[in-house]
């Protein structure tokens, strides 16, 4: 008898507890299960990248505040996003399923669950859009002077916006290689940022002949915002590192393609958090202590302050490093966003949602969905061509967006008190103090990125995150009032067990 006749006569495989779990929420193992939890921390810690975020909005807190607002503000910041991670990944654990947040609020709430979960749904899908537009276009702004230095490809809003298109095209077509190319990559991806946060720190610690002192680096403060106001300029300053701390909730959306998900998906989120707060610390520390002319590094951002500080061959292999690490944030974003749409379009939630639904039956990833996450995020970021402060306004979306998503369902597990049923991986006793002061800092950090950044406010300053929320938003409401709210039950099962298990025969025979 042949290996594959064996397999055949002793029946099928007997479920794993990760997919007994799943059937129990109502769904099929329709994607991949080959992430290991480490994999699955690694796009999280590899879309909060803080050689990304640190280094492209680093201009954000030299003019919101300074050296002071960038190295207090980042550790301040940090104890607040673990509080937000840490309520999160307790649910996580409770509900380990692609759909996460939105998935989360239609279980979580007492009444009216399909509103919840419809409106959580629709924040974090435009959070998940404009963190990586935020992502991607920050790295080709991050690129675009290394292209000068080395062919003369000069700094532009045009030529950055087409190394945007290209990289996010790029990004797209990667992901359609399979889950495992990603997962591979996104591991890689977690020691080029270990070593290239090294690498940089080292550099910058030993190369530069001249270092700025530690008064300078923990005391300054700068107002370059142009508001009169030092402690708005500094509340400017800490989208910096707000917006560097998002996207770990990828690690919630990978759950129905880790191993052992009810606790690799939480563990992924506090510690892809906990270990970005140390080396965005370390980096930061670097790169400040390295600036060489204030004023030139405002224009110039990270890149001028390497190319100052250790000459222009040096600088530029810096810059290469910081920009594998941003590509490699770019990809995973992609990732996480493709899997946020295929779950929230799996339940009829957005527009043709059969089709961004579909799986690729070969590679078995969500690939039409893949291409509406690169092509959103083109979208949101087509203000770029005109306006200086796009990157600033996309950046403001993202984090607006995506912490009023992951807040929502700790909001509803308050609620809920002693009702709600804990997952193996949970808070105890600290849940409701930590899950109270994680909601009290989202609401305050989303009325600040709201506000305008800098004065006078003019069409090139004009911060245009209030009117793409307003426009999601409001148009996600008035499809609710009009339509959504008489069918959209919330998230759907797929069927009763056997039909599962069908669901899950016919893709494992086309695959």
């Amino acid at each position: 008898m042949s290996l594959d006749e064996h397999k055949a006569s002793a029946g099928p495989d007997p479920m794993s507890d990760d997919e007994k779990r799943l059937h129990e929420l109502g769904y099929a193992q329709e994607l991949s299960r080959s992430m290991s939890g480490f994999s699955n921390f690694a796009v999280s810690f590899t879309i909060i990248s803080v050689l990304s975020g640190c280094l492209t909005s680093y201009t954000i807190g030299l003019k919101g505040g300074g050296p002071v607002v960038i190295t207090w503000g980042w550790l301040g910041v940090g104890a607040m996003t673990l509080l937000v991670a840490l309520a999160m990944a307790e649910v996580c654990s409770s509900y380990p399923t692609a759909g996460g947040l939105y998935y989360w609020s239609a279980k979580l709430a007492r009444r009216n669950g399909p509103a919840w979960s419809w409106f959580t749904g629709w924040f974090n899908f435009i959070g998940q859009v404009a963190v990586t537009a935020a992502i991607v276009y920050g790295s080709a702004a991050f690129l675009n002077p290394l292209l000068d230095l080395q062919f003369g490809f000069d700094v532009s809003l045009g030529h950055t916006f087409t190394l945007f298109a290209i990289l996010l095209v790029v990004h797209a077509l990667l992901n359609q290689f399979g889950v495992k190319i990603v997962s591979l990559l996104s591991s890689v991806s977690v020691w080029w940022h270990v070593a290239g946060v090294a690498i940089v720190v080292g550099v910058l610690a030993l190369k530069p002949s001249h270092h700025q002192s530690a008064g300078f680096v923990f005391t300054e403060f700068v107002n370059e915002t142009g508001w009169q106001y030092g402690f708005y300029a500094a509340l400017i300053g800490l989208l910096l590192s707000q917006y560097t701390l998002t996207g770990y909730d990828a690690s919630a959306h990978m759950t129905e393609e880790t191993h052992d998900a009810a606790r690799s998906g939480p563990r992924g989120i506090v510690n892809s958090v906990l270990i970005s707060v140390v080396a965005g610390w370390i980096l930061l520390l670097g790169v400040t202590f390295a600036i060489q002319d204030y004023g030139k590094a405002v224009e110039g951002g990270p890149a001028e302050v390497f190319i100052a500080a250790t000459g222009d061959t040096t600088g530029k292999l810096l810059i290469l490093v910081s920009f594998g690490a941003q590509f490699f944030c770019g990809m995973s974003s992609v990732t996480a966003n493709s899997r946020m749409i295929y779950a929230f379009s799996r339940d009829g939630a957005l527009p043709f949602s059969s089709f961004w639904h579909r799986i690729n039956k070969r590679s078995r990833t969500p690939t039409n969905a893949i291409w509406l996450a690169a092509g959103g995020a083109f979208v949101l970021a087509l203000p770029a061509i005109w306006n200086l402060t796009a990157y600033l306004a996309v950046t403001s979306v993202a984090v607006i967006g995506l912490y009023i998503a992951y807040v929502i369902p700790t909001f509803l597990r308050l609620r809920q008190g002693d009702d709600f049923k804990a997952g193996p991986w949970n808070l105890g006793r600290w849940s409701r103090p930590i899950g109270t002061l994680a909601v009290v800092w989202v609401l305050f950090v989303s009325v600040v990125f709201m506000l305008p950044p800098a004065n006078p406010i003019t069409k090139d300053s004009f911060n245009y995150s209030p009117v793409a929320i307003l426009v999601v938003l409001g148009g996600a409401g008035l499809w609710w009032v009009l339509s959504a709210r008489k069918w959209f039950k919330g998230p759907k099962v797929q069927g009763s067990a056997a039909e599962l298990a069908a669901i899950e025969k016919e893709l494992q025979s086309l695959g």
